[in-house]
């Protein structure tokens, strides 16, 4: 029930609001009705029973081609933008109706190396939370899919996204033991010259700011080999295949299993790291919640 305050909505039909941005967007209530799965007359008698609904002309009809009115473009702008809310809102609702299950995509790195390996601790925590965790380099259409948070690696330079950091990007070399048991040395940072560097496709000047830092000349460097993930790249070091870079935090494990070791006391300080972010206008669910509190509490840095 509407309280007094709230004047009753003044909403056409939905099928002729469809059929109007369909085709005022395709410019043509032939395209409209493919798209719609109905016939071009339907979409003509939609967008016409719009205009009366409305009161004003939204298309100039010239022979068999149409134009939108300038109040059309205006229209049209603000439904299309309400027709996303409502797809993305039902995609939501479908994929996933229970508020205590959350979507989130995490950079693979942080996923396998820094999330997983924590998990345990917040099922302990939120046992009625259910995690939908899935690896994903590229950025989410949060507007467009069933995603309700991310974890993304970059400098926190997103529009339109709340940001809360998790951790810093400090790199230090890393290396298998069996590289050492070839019998090349890496007793200092000038005996990089005798390894493979393994470096990631995005982040190709890493090497050359730590090389340059330690005052080791790049053109001795003369073996590289470069990977699409920082999670490919260290899989490789553990393998002996050369000297991968890497944050301290993401390797803990390997650390202390002895797979791999750090070399030298280098460290690369850089603008980059780890941040949780999901939409502004996204109302937060209780296990939204729960995730953003916890891995800011026991994750940020």
């Amino acid at each position: 029930m509407n309280s007094p305050e709230q004047p009753i909505r003044k909403l056409p039909p939905l099928n002729a609001l469809r059929s109007f941005e369909a085709a005022a967007r395709l410019g043509s209530f032939q395209q409209a009705a493919v798209e719609l799965s109905v016939t071009p007359s339907a979409v003509s008698h939609q967008i016409k029973t719009l205009e009366s609904f409305v009161g004003v002309v939204l298309f100039q009809r010239e022979r068999r081609r149409v134009f939108v009115t300038t109040a059309g473009e205006r229209y049209q702008a603000v439904i299309e933008h309400a027709l996303d809310e409502i797809d993305s809102a039902t995609r939501r609702l479908i994929a996933s109706p229970n508020t205590r299950s959350v979507n989130i995509s995490v950079a693979p790195a942080y996923l396998t190396r820094r999330l997983v390996p924590r998990i345990r601790e917040f099922q302990e925590r939120y046992p009625d939370v259910e995690l939908r965790l899935s690896a994903l380099n590229d950025r989410v259409d949060f507007q467009h899919s069933d995603t309700d948070m991310a974890i993304y690696f970059g400098r926190g330079e997103w529009k339109d996204l709340n940001i809360h950091f998790l951790q810093g990007m400090s790199l230090v070399p890393v290396c298998s033991h069996r590289l050492e048991e070839l019998g090349k040395p890496l007793n200092s940072p000038q005996d990089l010259r005798h390894h493979t560097l393994l470096r990631v496709s995005n982040r190709p000047d890493e090497w050359k700011q730590i090389l340059d830092k330690a005052g080791v000349e790049r053109a001795l460097m003369n073996k590289m080999m470069t990977f699409s993930s920082t999670s490919l790249a260290l899989t490789a070091a553990m393998e002996g295949a050369g000297v991968a870079l890497t944050d301290y935090k993401l390797v803990e494990r390997e650390l202390a299993y002895g797979q791999l070791k750090v070399l030298f006391d280098l460290r690369l300080e850089t603008e980059n790291g780890f941040y949780l972010v999901y939409p502004f206008d996204r109302q937060l669910t209780y296990g939204m919640r729960a995730f953003r509190d916890w891995i800011v509490a026991i994750m940020g840095d």
